[in-house]
């Protein structure tokens, strides 16, 4: 009786040594941001980064939303060659410029440039928020500008996505005057006939979400996506009462009236595509 006692021992599971664990590749894999599911990043990735789960929208790189929304092999890049310096001698600022030219293989925060949507010619720009978290600097406005003067001068019209934290830190009153010149190149540009499409991304906020991010003729937003000017915590510490869980969100903004839709990144190509046509001479018959 005590042999049988002693003899039922209490099984363990064992952990395997080095050898016996799975090597995963880095960057196999991708989490979503959203209800934290795992999938495989190529299935993400063809479903242009929305969880296949609970639709949360992951942020595209500037080339992937170009590869998503223009027709193969017709964008055109302008003012590639364009910089950023450090005008204001800011410390490790230069550093941290090339860190992210590195990390991102952008030279600014922003592309422009022309292509066809559906075969409709438009002008663009795209800011991509790994690129000093998509912060408006000297160079990016100066992009931007050129960018609508180009759409003006060419009669096409003109899209751009916004993915910001708001004005550069490092440029001081520089990254402010950029809200001025691209408010006003937008102005001169509407006052020509131009037709302007902006769709805001998580996030945009700061100076970005005050200036050219809101002024397009139709005023679009991702699910989800973070917008407003001031952080959550400083509007609730000065007006001292709880905010709402949506407040910021695309969602709050449009039943606010500040957005004309939220769309559905898989539904974007073909709405602007029907802009676009609409607005042509003989509208979407042509």
């Amino acid at each position: 009786m005590l042999k049988d006692f002693f003899g039922k021992r209490k099984k363990y599971a064992s952990i395997p040594g080095e050898e016996g664990k799975i090597d995963v590749p880095e960057g196999l894999m991708k989490k979503c941001d959203g209800c934290h599911k795992i999938y495989y990043r190529k299935e993400m990735k063809k479903n242009n980064y929305v969880c296949p789960n609970c639709g949360y929208h992951h942020p595209l790189s500037a080339w992937e939303r170009i590869d998503s929304l223009f027709d193969q092999d017709t964008f055109e890049e302008w003012d590639k060659q364009l910089v950023s310096s450090n005008p204001l001698a800011f410390p490790g600022y230069e550093q941290k410029l090339e860190k992210d030219r590195n990390k991102t293989g952008l030279n600014e925060g922003v592309v422009t440039g022309k292509g066809l949507i559906n075969g409709q010619a438009t002008a663009f720009a795209v800011m991509d928020s790994r690129f000093r978290m998509g912060s408006l600097g000297s160079v990016m406005g100066e992009k931007i500008s050129r960018a609508i003067e180009n759409a003006k001068m060419e009669s096409i019209p003109f899209i751009i996505f916004t993915a910001s934290g708001g004005a550069r830190m490092q440029e001081g009153v520089l990254s402010l005057m950029q809200m001025a010149k691209t408010s006003t190149a937008i102005k001169r540009f509407s006052d020509a006939g131009g037709l302007m499409i902006s769709v805001m991304t998580h996030p945009t906020t700061g100076g970005v979400s005050a200036s050219f991010a809101s002024l397009g003729d139709y005023n679009f937003a991702e699910p989800g996506a973070l917008i407003g000017f001031a952080g959550r915590r400083i509007i609730e510490q000065t007006i001292r009462e709880k905010l709402p869980a949506d407040f910021q969100t695309a969602e709050f903004l449009l039943k606010h009236g500040q957005l004309d839709e939220v769309i559905h990144r898989h539904d974007l190509k073909n709405i602007i595509s029907t802009l676009l046509a609409m607005h042509q001479k003989g509208g979407v018959n042509k």
